[in-house]
């Protein structure tokens, strides 16, 4: 590129296909691996490793003491992300050297296994569809030695719970020898009979020994949980199973935050009423977004008689519905400006229904992050019917939230005709009706309750924009 024709103007598409595609993350998963296996020949490395296609394959721990129910959380991870599970039991069972190793020592060594985890991660199901470690590494050298073969993990789960539960607990463990499920006398008793008597009581769950992993458990884990800081989610297992599995299921759909280029393009979809005007001025003051809201984006250009301007007037006279062609084409024209290209935009307002949110994303203006502002139709009554205007001053009050201070002004204010009870559920029921088809369009749009503190609401939106889109599993 030439320097001297600067300041050079990138096209809004290219960024927009490379965070589409995630270009920026597929060239730095690349670069850790090359640094990692430092390939002779680079180039066919580089290829084998993009034919792949596993950047997003689940590579995830799940640590905990016993009796936490740890292998129960990683087989259910495994069936419903479609994922290996790879345990002690499954990976000595391949290498009757090392199993002769455990059977006699009950342990294997470090170095052992980091062969045979390895060799199993280098089998073509683990690299196409990831793989989940119960209850590996058990210690700090265990985990350092695997790292050290490039093998790290994206999510770690960590179990905890008191030890008089664990202990409790493990006493009513039973096992199925054929299906290797795990159930529990009195908290998973299975209900089928045949289940029932085939059902096995497995060895080592006495409360002495049971005390004894314990006390090797809490020695070694606090060695290993300072390797992974930013990747570590701890879970209380004093819980029932189903919302331990979920709490585990919720953090390794997350992604971590990227190093990659964001330009956030925010859409934010409710009923009116619902704040989204105060909402995007917030986004606006603080991230330096463009505020793009499509009604006064009709009204400036009405008022500076542009060509669009011309055309929309005479709809505002006769109080009609503007076009949807004139409005894309304004509002692309606003998108595609040089503040929105740079900055980001906040965009509400538009669009209504679907074929509006067709139109928008057909002209490369795709939003990576929408909101959906749900708000109930009482609040919503209560928060538009109880404005008033003061006709001398401009001053707006609110009946509730901020009256008028004294019974002068109270006297002379007027209503909006917008904001009568009839026109607002009128807006009202058009914006729901059409929502459940929009909220299908946008399938990664986040739902907030819009029905609290403003301030909490701008947080749960912040947090959305700033930390990356989940990967929905189907």
């Amino acid at each position: 590129m030439d320097a001297t024709t600067a300041p050079h103007r990138i096209p809004p598409e290219m960024p927009q296909y490379g965070e589409a595609n995630h270009v920026f993350e597929m060239m730095q998963n690349m670069l850790e691996q090359l640094l990692i296996h430092r390939p002779e020949e680079p180039i066919p490395f580089m290829i084998d490793y993009l034919y792949q296609n596993n950047d997003n394959v689940p590579k995830i721990v799940v640590l905990g003491p016993p009796a936490a129910g740890k292998t129960t959380i990683a087989m259910w991870l495994c069936k419903h992300l479609k994922s290996n599970l790879l345990t002690m039991e499954n990976l000595i069972a391949k290498d009757f050297s090392s199993l002769a190793c455990y059977q006699k020592m009950k342990s294997v060594p470090s170095v052992l296994l980091s062969r045979l985890i390895q060799e199993r991660l280098r089998a073509e199901d683990c690299v196409k569809r990831g793989w989940v470690l119960d209850g590996i590494p058990a210690t700090r050298e265990q985990a350092l030695m695997i790292h050290s073969l490039g093998i790290i993990p994206r999510h770690v789960v960590a179990l905890s719970a008191p030890d008089t539960v664990l202990i409790e607990r493990n006493l009513g463990k039973r096992i199925d020898p054929q299906t290797g499920e795990i159930y529990h006398t009195t908290f998973d008793w299975p209900p089928e009979s045949e289940i029932q008597d085939r059902l096995v009581v497995p060895a080592g769950i006495s409360e002495l020994e049971t005390a004894q992993k314990l006390l090797e458990h809490h020695r070694n884990i606090v060695r290993i949980l300072p390797l992974y800081p930013k990747i570590l989610k701890v879970i209380s297992a004093d819980q029932p199973c189903v919302d331990v599995f979920y709490q585990a299921l919720t953090y390794v759909q997350t992604n971590h935050q990227s190093n990659a280029p964001f330009t956030p393009r925010v859409l934010l979809c409710g009923p009116v009423g619902s704040g989204k005007s105060l909402q995007a001025a917030l986004l606006a003051q603080k991230y330096g977004l463009v505020n793009v809201c499509c009604g006064q984006l009709l009204k400036e250009a009405v008022a500076d008689k542009s060509k669009y301007g011309e055309v929309i007037q005479p709809f505002f006279e006769k109080e009609m519905a503007v076009p949807d062609g004139v409005v894309k084409k304004l509002l692309c024209q606003r998108l595609s400006q040089l503040d929105c290209v740079q900055r980001g935009w906040v965009l509400h307002g538009f669009p209504l229904d679907v074929d509006q949110a067709r139109m928008l994303t057909g002209r490369d203006h795709t939003p990576n992050r929408v909101f959906f502002l749900n708000v109930p139709l009482d609040s919503i009554i209560e928060r538009l019917t109880l404005r008033r205007t003061d006709p001398v001053t401009g001053e707006r009050y609110h009946l509730m939230y901020k009256p008028p201070p004294t019974m002068e002004i109270q006297a002379r204010l007027l209503q909006n005709p917008k904001d009568s009870e009839e026109q607002v559920k009128l807006q009202t029921d058009q914006f729901y009706r059409k929502c459940a088809e929009l909220e299908q369009f946008y399938e990664q749009a986040i739902t907030l309750n819009g029905d609290q503190d403003p301030y909490t609401v701008f947080e749960y939106l912040e947090s959305g924009i700033i930390n990356p889109l989940p990967n929905k599993v189907p």
